[in-house]
């Protein structure tokens, strides 16, 4: 349950990332940092989410989903 809490505070954090450079680009404000420093942070941080999503999956923290094909195969006779 905690790996599931920090998958989606990482993608909250993605999501403020990108509002920050949305109104540093509508404002048009020079100064301060510029608008492709919160774009790499928003980058950087859908890396570390995709990693961690696969080295949990991998360790067993948590499982995928089985596939529909598989589950709703019926053999008729």
């Amino acid at each position: 349950m905690i790996i599931k809490i920090i998958i989606v505070l990482l993608l909250l954090f993605i999501l403020f990332n990108l509002f920050r450079a949305l109104f540093i680009m509508v404002s048009g404000k020079t100064g301060g940092r510029p608008m492709s420093h919160f774009l790499g942070r928003r980058v950087l941080f859908s890396v570390v989410v995709l990693i961690f999503v696969i080295a949990a999956l991998k360790l067993g923290f948590i499982t995928a989903n089985s596939s529909p094909i598989n589950a709703t195969a019926h053999i008729q006779i």
